[in-house]
């Protein structure tokens, strides 16, 4: 299935692709400050649509994976990086548009303790 996605304001848009069965809530510190629920896809299956200069980029720690946000909104739209030795996108499935959250089961992650 393929998802449309964007920040609040509607500069940061993107197309997602795949089966969308559960989200991940990260304990670690970023994450749970921005209430993000992640949905981990592949690069290839995940399209910008915006213009990447047009997009924030955050990264912490060991700088492994790129947070990007809109600069004008500040909504956090998804993230970037090498996660268990594979790229990964994580698409923040808050941001998708006609997604029912409530009927998904959500993986706890324990980012907290990486």
């Amino acid at each position: 299935m393929k998802y449309k996605g964007s920040c609040h304001c509607g500069r940061v848009t993107f197309e997602v692709e795949g089966e969308l069965t559960q989200v991940i809530e990260c304990n670690c510190s970023i994450c749970s400050k921005k209430g993000a629920l992640q949905w981990g896809v592949s690069p290839a299956s995940f399209h910008l649509l915006t213009s990447a200069e047009n997009i924030a980029t955050y990264t912490f720690g060991g700088q492994t994976i790129k947070h990007r946000f809109c600069p004008n909104c500040g909504i956090h739209t998804f993230a970037e990086g090498i996660l268990s030795g594979r790229s990964m996108v994580m698409v923040n499935a808050r941001c998708l548009e006609e997604v029912e959250l409530s009927s998904l089961p959500v993986k706890h992650f324990d980012g907290r303790s990486l």
